[in-house]
Formats: C-alpha cells, sequence, structure tokens
C-alpha cells in the first residue's frame, strides 16, 4: 500500500510504501493534534520492510545531497518534556552516498528482526511511537524528514500463578465487607467476576457502585505526573443490604479501550489498572477500597484462507459482546 506525502516548501514529494500489507490488520490512533489516521499493526519482532521513493517536483532542478538514510526509530515523547524525545531503538540503512538526486528514485529498505520489546501507546502525558524516517541531508539548506507511523503490540504468555482477590475491609464496630474477584490477572477480552459480602452493615447505605480506573504515571523523581481515567462506573446495588446479603459483580472488559499494563517502561512511564468499590451512606459520605489488577494481551494463530500461511488475530481493542468468562486462558 501506497502512501504519498507532499513537504510544503520540499524539492520533492515522498511516498512510503510497506510490504505484504494486504491482509495486515489496521488500527485508528488519534495524533496530539486531534487527527485520526489508520496505521498497520506490527507484531514483536515481525520485519518492516519496504520501499521509499522520491519524486522530483521540478525535473529540472537537481537535489545536492550529503547522503540519504532511512531509519527504524522507536521513541518516546513526554509531553511535560517536548524538546526531548527519548530513543530506545534506532537502525539505519544508508541508502545512497552524497552526491546529486537528478531524477526520481525509488529504494528498498528492510529491518529484520527488529527487537520492539514496548508496545506503541498514546496515552493524557506521553507517547511511545515506532516509525520509518527517511533523511535526506543537505549543505546550504535544511534537510529534507519524512516519517511513517506503524503500532506494534506484543502477545504475553498466559501467567504462571492467577490467584483470585480476597479482601477484608470495614470500620471499626460499623461495616465489614468482604470482596473477592475471580482471578487478579485478566486478558483485555476477560470478563471480571466477583462478589461483595457483607459480614457486618450498622450504617445506612444508600448504594454501592464499582469502577474501572486507569492509572497513567510519567516521569521519575521530582518530575512525576500522574493522571487517572475512570474508565465506567456503574451502581450494582441500591438500597441499605443486610448481614449476610451477597451482591455479584460481572465486568465485561472486551468493551473498553484497553492496553496491557506497562510497568516502568524504559524507566518513562507506567500504566496500571484499578477496581475501585465504592459505599455512599445516607449522609453522602463514600467508603471506598482501591485493588490493582493486571490486564495482558493473549494472542491465537490462524491461517489465512486460500494462502496457508499463519495469521496473527490480536486483541486490538474491539467491542466484544460475546465475550464470557470461558474466553479466559
Amino acid at each position: 500500500m501506497n502512501f504519498f506525502n507532499s513537504l510544503t516548501g520540499s524539492p520533492c514529494n515522498i511516498s512510503f510504501d510497506l510490504d505484504n500489507c494486504q491482509n495486515r490488520k489496521t488500527i485508528e490512533v488519534t495524533s496530539e493534534k486531534g487527527k485520526s489516521e489508520k496505521l498497520f499493526v506490527f507484531v514483536g519482532n515481525e520485519p518492516v520492510s519496504g520501499k521509499v521513493s522520491i519524486n522530483l517536483k521540478d525535473k529540472a532542478k537537481k537535489i545536492e545531497h550529503k547522503g540519504i538514510k532511512v531509519e527504524f526509530v522507536g521513541q518516546i515523547e513526554l509531553f511535560y518534556d517536548r524538546g526531548n524525545h527519548y530513543e530506545f531503538t534506532s537502525l539505519v540503512r544508508e541508502l545512497a552516498p552524497a552526491g546529486d538526486l537528478t531524477e526520481s528514485k525509488t529504494f528498498a529498505y528492510d529491518f529484520m528482526n527488529v527487537e520492539k520489546q514496548y508496545e506503541s501507546y498514546n496515552g493524557t502525558n506521553v507517547r511511545l511511537r515506532y516509525f520509518v524516517r527517511l533523511t535526506i541531508s543537505r549543505n546550504y539548506a535544511s534537510n529534507i524528514v519524512k516519517e511513517y507511523d506503524i503500532w506494534v503490540i506484543n502477545f504475553n504468555k498466559p501467567p504462571e500463578v492467577n490467584s483470585n482477590i480476597k479482601m477484608e475491609v470495614g470500620i471499626e464496630d460499623c461495616l465489614h465487607i468482604e470482596f473477592e474477584y475471580n482471578k487478579s490477572k485478566y486478558h483485555l477480552k476477560d470478563v471480571i467476576i466477583g462478589k461483595i459480602y457483607f459480614l457486618l452493615v450498622r450504617i445506612k447505605i444508600k448504594y454501592m457502585e464499582i469502577a474501572l480506573i486507569k492509572r497513567e504515571q510519567t516521569g521519575s523523581g521530582p518530575n512525576v505526573f500522574s493522571e487517572s481515567e475512570t474508565l465506567t462506573k456503574f451502581e450494582i446495588m441500591d438500597g441499605a443490604p443486610v448481614r449476610g446479603e451477597s451482591i455479584p459483580v460481572r465486568l465485561f472488559l472486551s468493551v473498553f479501550d484497553l492496553t496491557p499494563t506497562y510497568r516502568s517502561v524504559h524507566n518513562k512511564f507506567s500504566v496500571k489498572y484499578y477496581l475501585n468499590l465504592a459505599l455512599v451512606d445516607e449522609d453522602d459520605k463514600k467508603y471506598f477500597k482501591q485493588q490493582e489488577i493486571t490486564l495482558w494481551r493473549r494472542g491465537v494463530s490462524k491461517p489465512i484462507a486460500n494462502t496457508g500461511k499463519p495469521e496473527v488475530h490480536n486483541e486490538i481493542p474491539t467491542p466484544d459482546p460475546d465475550a464470557s468468562e470461558d474466553d479466559s486462558e
């Protein structure tokens, strides 16, 4: 598939053509400027290869250059530190030595077995991106640079240990409840199943709600920024419970735009998820308990029809109303 890009004020147009994208999945991503674009999804250490074409706008004018190169870059951008970009992956292919570009040219490139250890991420205060960058270096004018983004996901192995969550919380002589969730680690299309037990109730509870919270933390030391987003919140009980009452919890994750849990990505940011259980009494006082859960991405391999080649069906966030608790590991 060909992507044509015109560089304003540049003596040439540049187009990128990625290999083997006919059956590749895409994901729609909103850029920092609010524009939406579709990016091809790459998994793990898949090769990134293709062609890049440089088309002269005026064929009568040559481009003098000090060399032409293409790079594959993995980069973290912290929005509070816009002047600095942190590159954790950078591979370079020299396409042409110094000389004159007198006609349109097309160059092939490939980055085989390139390590893409982190997933792409587009958050509130941070962005992790992978892109192919073409650079035409020049002596007496600014370099001609064009970037083309891809989207990277990584599959995880099912956790070897996945115990349930069971805790007792309360206020002495007033409220004593026990909550239990079936697991502590969930894949992105899983279902959270749990129960809330009331062991002691001596306050007048008006309602109870549960929320799924995403917390993004960026920076380190004195420059730490934390941003919390409530992805969903719904009432699971209305009215005063009695001692011994049990309230069921069932939360389908597939309908939300989730990522796996990220812990200290390149020492720059983390993304964690929490279940927040809140009770509100008749005086509108709120009592809550927050519990972290771990999310992971599950992958399944299936053959492409009529080719016999494997295709990876990934968990790009899409609604899945048929998901059930039987769709776990």
